[in-house]
């Protein structure tokens, strides 16, 4: 059997664990399917990019959880039409607006365009500063606070115990911290 019909089988495998746990997030079954679906398909496009660091299914739970943040997002801009059963669509939109062309509610504030700006450089920071980690301490932090892995799971993962995962945790903390200090906070103060 070749390397990619064995990603496929295993995939396959993992699918039904994938959705639930996006129907777990998204609370949708059809955008949860969906979301596994892209993941799926990413992994497909690219199966290079998998390189065994971590478990197939740590890899795929990773990508999984962007493409759930996507849908999140995504829903949270788009609003459903509720129709009436005796009502078509173009009816239920007629009835967002009042006879002047105006919208019967006002639109929510799309908030501060700056903070959202900084917010990205935030993360690009924060991005440099796990880079300069150690690579099996920046790991264990990614695992732990980005992936939400329980302490075991990562011990298991990693092969240490559970006293070196959060000496390694508290070191990543540590580190972090000094690096956004210096590269992020202190940099915002002077300006």
């Amino acid at each position: 059997m070749s390397p990619i019909d064995t990603l496929h089988r295993q995939l396959e495998v993992m699918r039904p664990l994938l959705v639930r746990f996006a129907q777990l997030q998204i609370r949708n079954q059809a955008l949860a399917e969906d979301a596994v679906q892209d993941a799926l398909i990413a992994v497909l496009e690219k199966p290079e990019r998998f390189n065994g660091q971590s478990s197939l299914r740590t890899y795929v739970t990773g990508i999984l959880k962007y493409k759930i943040i996507d849908c999140l997002r995504a829903s949270s801009r788009e609003r459903q039409i509720d129709t009436a059963e005796d009502q078509s669509e173009d009816d239920a939109i007629d009835a967002l607006f009042k006879a002047d062309g105006h919208t019967r509610e006002q639109p929510l504030a799309w908030g501060d365009p700056d903070a959202t700006l900084e917010q990205k450089d935030f993360f690009k920071v924060l991005e440099i500063c796990l880079e300069k980690l150690p690579a099996k301490t920046a790991r264990i932090f990614m695992m732990r606070e980005w992936l939400e892995l329980e302490t075991d799971e990562i011990c298991k993962e990693l092969a240490i115990t559970t006293s070196n995962a959060w000496v390694l945790l508290y070191r990543a903390r540590m580190r972090l911290r000094e690096c956004l200090d210096l590269n992020w906070f202190g940099n915002r103060q002077a300006t």
